[in-house]
């Protein structure tokens, strides 16, 4: 019985150093090739082959990311439900334009100016996904709902939250791109150093 109890503490021990485990996420870059020997050339091939935003719209850089989760829902003696585990996987992608070929001195230090400011921008992209993520693990752990022992009640309810932070990531990542894109705004900037030989 000795033994029992002991396997039964150290097992319970290590279920919860796993919950409070931190997680890190998995960040790739990748590129795809354009070319140009100026810099309106490469803006122009960024406008030919950059990542497509839906059907249309070609964009210089585009951070994607994608997310799963392991969750853990457990049914109360009261006749409740908790979500004791929450564990995310996420993978963002970050894709970048890249010059096929060498580029001459100067427009090299040009470009070079140019890409540091957009790998920038979308890691500030990377980051409001990774709060994202931080918030609904927030929100998860812990969550219950009562009179609920298939636990389908809590799901809805954190359902409904998912919804409501996904929403708002996404808002403030287009109002990010708003500032950042107009005039004067820090890729905007980039753009006409680029285009204009700054």
């Amino acid at each position: 019985m000795r033994s029992f109890w002991l396997t039964a503490v150290a097992f319970l021990l290590a279920e919860a150093v796993m919950a409070q485990e931190p997680w890190q996420p998995v960040e790739e870059w990748k590129t795809y090739a354009i070319s140009g020997t100026s810099g309106v050339e490469l803006y122009a091939s960024i406008g030919e082959r950059g990542p497509k935003i839906g059907q249309e719209v070609r964009t210089i850089a585009l951070t994607n990311f994608k997310l799963t989760w392991t969750r853990k829902y457990v049914p109360q003696p009261d006749g409740s439900c908790t979500l004791t585990t929450a564990r995310p996987r996420l993978i963002i992608t970050y894709t970048l334009p890249k010059p096929s070929s060498p580029l001459a001195p100067d427009l090299k230090r040009m470009w070079d100016a140019f890409i540091t400011g957009v790998r920038r921008h979308e890691a500030v992209h990377g980051v409001m996904i990774k709060d994202m993520v931080k918030e609904i693990e927030r929100v998860s752990i812990g969550l219950s709902a009562p009179n609920d022992p298939k636990c389908t009640k809590v799901r809805a309810a954190l359902q409904a939250k998912l919804g409501e932070i996904s929403r708002a990531q996404r808002q403030k990542s287009s109002d990010f791109d708003r500032v950042e894109m107009s005039d004067g705004g820090n890729v905007h900037q980039l753009i006409l150093a680029l285009v204009n030989g700054r």
